[in-house]
């Protein structure tokens, strides 16, 4: 523009000037003189219309196609001028701009569909800008961090979740992938890896959820295991305890023989009573949800269990909501799985301590800890895992029982010792 505006300034000057001095010229000299004066002027305006078209205009025009490509618009086109090497010059920059056009639409939909596909992806992605905040995260992994909003994340540290996975995420060094056990049982395999976006790397995770296949492939094994041991031990205790059964008839008088006989015969009913407690696990019914008020089940839980604290001096301490938490689950089942992780608390403290049962409304909680000795986070991975337990004559079923009962009925749970000592069992419903 600035071109354009010297050329007229140009332009106006070389036909003004010769004009005024056609006008001196006509009174004070001769007519020859006059015409000569009026071409030069017909010369001038003729070199100055050539050199707008051939230098003027193409310039005009390129400064145009600049502005063009600062202000992005590829949908704009440069017309033909109708000089070759202009028109050559227009033809090119033209074809370039539907490149670029159909590169910018091909991008945006190629990027569309990527976060169509993130958004909708079952596996958590979490996005961190070069200062390591995260900078997107999609639907799954605000679902994995109990979060109801994606946006919740945006911004923070991994080291800022309150949550146990967010602290093993920032464990695993970039580009290797690791299978996770948290201590709510829950399973998951973290990659961590980056990508190049406008010439710097960026780091990702991807955190895919193995729990319910992990569950599924080892309820399968450990049930068909439990089947065969199940039938093999209950056929040859039956047979066992028959014969010695009439043993014992035949050596009813003879008093040593018949105590040796009935130490073998509660032997063999002891085998088959822990037999049962194996498949007591793979016969876990269907819950029967029903309101329930859970003050009322941890009243009758801990009423059932009082008498055998007492008797190893533990005190157990309710600190149960004033307005009782109403609940959707099977009072037999619940109560059971209550008993089991008291019991389990006095097996950990031994002799001489206290178990805390608290309730609470906002989120419905409950929260049953122990002074006991505490889970080390080694064992906190193993704790759901089948038969695994830290007893010497544990059969390694009690918290599988309780996984099995939980998740059934949709609870989430943890298991851990925190850093004030207490080992704390958590169940949200």
């Amino acid at each position: 523009m600035k071109l354009k505006g010297l050329f007229w300034i140009l332009t106006l000057l070389l036909l003004v000037i010769p004009a005024v001095m056609s006008y001196y010229v006509f009174y004070a000299s001769s007519l020859y003189t006059f015409f000569a004066v009026e071409a030069l002027i017909c010369i001038t305006a003729t070199y100055l219309f050539v050199f707008y078209r051939r230098i003027i205009k193409p310039l005009q025009m390129i400064g145009d196609g600049m502005e063009l490509l600062k202000e992005q618009d590829f949908s704009s086109r440069l017309r033909r001028v109708g000089q070759a090497e202009a028109d050559r010059i227009v033809d090119v920059f033209n074809k370039m701009m539907d490149q670029l056009k159909n590169e910018r639409l091909y991008l945006r939909e190629q990027n569309h569909f990527l976060d169509l596909l993130i958004n909708a992806s079952p596996l958590g992605v979490i996005i961190l800008d070069l200062d390591e905040n995260i900078q997107a995260a999609n639907p799954a992994a605000s679902g994995i961090f109990g979060l109801k909003y994606a946006e919740k994340l945006i911004g923070k540290k991994l080291a800022d979740i309150d949550s146990p996975l967010a602290t093993e995420l920032i464990r695993i060094k970039k580009y290797d992938s690791q299978i996770i056990r948290l201590n709510n049982a829950s399973i998951y395999k973290c990659t961590h890896s980056s990508f190049i976006d406008r010439g710097f790397p960026h780091s990702f995770h991807l955190i895919e959820s193995l729990t319910e296949e992990v569950f599924k492939a080892e309820k399968k094994a450990y049930e068909k295991v439990i089947r065969m041991i199940a039938h093999e031990v209950n056929n040859t205790t039956a047979g066992i305890t028959s014969t010695l059964d009439t043993l014992q008839d035949t050596f009813k008088e003879t008093e040593e023989v018949g105590n040796v006989l009935q130490v073998a015969i509660e032997r063999c009913y002891s085998m088959s009573r822990f037999i049962t407690n194996f498949a007591d696990v793979v016969r876990i019914p269907e819950p029967q949800l029903q309101e329930k008020n859970l003050n009322q089940l941890v009243s009758s839980g801990k009423r059932f269990m009082e008498n055998a604290c007492r008797n190893r001096n533990i005190q157990i301490i309710t600190e149960l909501s004033e307005t009782p938490p109403i609940v959707k689950t099977d009072g037999v089942l619940f109560e059971q799985v209550l008993v089991n992780i008291i019991k389990n608390a006095a097996e950990s403290i031994g002799k001489d301590g206290k178990i805390y049962i608290r309730t609470t409304n906002h989120p419905v909680c409950l929260e049953i800890a122990d002074t006991g000795k505490g889970i080390d986070k080694e064992t906190e991975t193993k704790l759901f895992s089948p038969f695994f337990s830290t007893k010497p004559n544990g059969q390694g079923l009690g918290l599988i029982f309780i996984r099995e009962v939980l998740n059934k009925q949709g609870y989430a749970f943890s298991l851990q010792t925190g850093t004030d000592g207490l080992t704390r069992f958590r169940i949200w419903m």
